[in-house]
């Protein structure tokens, strides 16, 4: 795939009517959206859609005449939002227990299970805070990923509830607002860790990659870093976990990172020591924007899904925005197949370091 291919928006034709959709966005090949959209019975006059994606049920509330607000944490699935939805729904970047309180009638829910309890528990959290007294939730979800707890702790928060439909392991549930939600409880958290001979400090939000300490991948990247740095451009930087032990080493630092809680994490943990931009893969940078380092930890999930296209991108931004001469550090689960990719667009790679991962330098020579 090429990085043109993977940032283009496409034209969907959904039941309830017409989206735009791309590459690396959530929601479309994801049975449970489609469920809970056919599912929903309009209630009220004010909808609140907490996981969007690129826009099943934001669609199926809207062709019911509600009024709707989307509110997205992915950059990807935000674009074809924001194309496809935004003449017709408010379109937000943010977190999902920030919504306003007693602001709808009705909220649904994808529940983002691949993103842990404590962002689940959030979010539900915030679509009760978010309903007015009476008012409808809807939820859907994988009885395989948890469902059954989470609607029970749903019905704990809210009061009544009812599964509505059932598709093999899919379950799509309606509850009512009975009695206030229990207040929020804090959503940052913080760990401290000994990277390359100093103690650092990491805060973040639930539902980022590697919550609560440094991945082996990250760690086994940093210990395979090579000479001078120059700028370094930190492809998918989740909360920052490359990008902090690099200060005071690199000339300058980017981070891009499509997911909004990593994004608001990094930029709490870098400060003023880099450039943290939402981004869907490099689409955030200036054209012609080039680095001497850039290095990466790709994500092969998407929803819970394996989609390699968004580590192939990854791939063909690097060698991009490379400058003549620069040096592309990957870091993957070793059995993901990225040798391959990356003699295609580079030409050479090597293998610097291999346990559970594997650290792959790949240079732009031409």
């Amino acid at each position: 795939m090429t990085l043109e291919a993977y940032h283009a928006l496409r034209p969907f034709s959904a039941p309830e009517g017409h989206l735009f959709v791309k590459a690396g966005a959530r929601g479309l090949d994801d049975p449970a959206y489609e469920l809970l959209a056919q599912s929903l019975e309009p209630y009220g006059e004010e909808a609140l859609d907490l996981n969007p994606g690129v826009g099943r049920v934001t669609l199926a509330l809207l062709q019911h005449g509600l009024l709707v607000r989307a509110i997205e944490t992915s950059r990807a699935a935000l674009r074809c939002l924001e194309a496809g939805l935004a003449k017709r729904a408010e379109i937000v970047c943010g977190l999902p227990w920030e919504a306003p309180s007693e602001s709808a009638d009705m909220v649904a829910l994808v529940l983002p299970a691949e993103r842990g309890t404590r962002y689940v528990t959030l979010s539900l959290l915030g679509a009760a805070r978010a309903l007015r007294m009476g008012g409808r939730f809807y939820i859907a979800g994988n009885k395989s990923r948890g469902f059954d707890h989470y609607f029970r702790l749903a019905q704990e928060i809210l009061g009544f509830g009812v599964v509505l439909e059932r598709k093999g392991p899919l379950r799509v549930a309606v509850l009512e607002k009975e009695k206030p939600p229990p207040p929020l409880p804090p959503a940052w958290a913080s760990f401290s860790c000994w990277v390359r001979g100093r103690t650092l400090e990491f805060a973040y939000l639930p539902g980022v990659f590697s919550a609560g300490g440094l991945d082996p991948g990250s760690t086994l990247l940093l210990e395979n870093l090579e000479g001078d740095l120059g700028q370094v451009l930190d492809l998918g930087a989740g909360y920052g976990a490359l990008s902090l032990p690099l200060v005071g080493w690199a000339e300058g630092l980017v981070l891009l990172e499509d997911d909004w809680p990593s994004v608001l994490s990094a930029r709490r943990n870098l400060g003023e020591k880099a450039t943290v931009l939402h981004s869907d893969v490099d689409e955030a940078l200036t054209k012609g924007r080039t680095f001497a380092t850039i290095v990466a930890n790709p994500p092969f999930h998407v929803g819970g899904l394996v989609v390699l296209e968004t580590a192939v991108a990854f791939i063909e931004a690097a060698y991009a925005r490379l400058e003549r001469g620069g040096k592309f550090y990957l870091v993957a689960n070793r059995f993901l197949p990225y040798e391959p990719l990356l003699l295609e667009r580079f030409g050479r790679v090597r293998t610097l370091a291999e346990n559970s991962h594997k650290v792959l330098l790949a240079q732009k020579l031409g």
